[in-house]
């Protein structure tokens, strides 16, 4: 283990210790990659949807392509709408988590969705 982590930047916590690829703080729970780190200190990555227009939590997006669902004979169709979406940093590219109506909770590419 290295002697000269960087501090918690949510609490200046200084008992910060590797897990993985991730740096965590005991003091208050807060994780984050040591290359946000190095990126200026605001860690947040711009996602944007398919056309461009930046994305945020709680922003209303529409699907622009049909989407197969695993498990649904039919599968999400273009123009459905979905509210309150939150950004996360998900796997494959999955960026967005949400709650599709007669789906439930899923998450999706913003690679296939619109800002509304």
């Amino acid at each position: 283990m290295s002697d000269n982590l960087p501090a918690c930047p949510e609490c200046s916590g200084a008992y910060t210790y590797e897990m993985g690829v991730l740096l965590i703080c005991p003091e208050c729970g807060h994780e984050w990659s040591p290359s946000e780190e190095s990126e200026g200190g605001t860690g947040n990555k711009v996602i944007r949807d398919a056309v461009g227009n930046e994305l945020a939590d709680g922003d209303t997006v529409t699907v622009v392509k049909t989407l197969k669902v695993k498990g649904s004979p039919t599968g999400i169709k273009a123009g459905t709408k979905v509210r309150n979406i939150r950004l996360v940093d998900g796997v494959d590219g999955h960026d967005i988590d949400c709650k599709v109506d007669g789906f439930g909770a899923m998450q999706l590419k913003s690679s296939v969705v619109k800002k509304a």
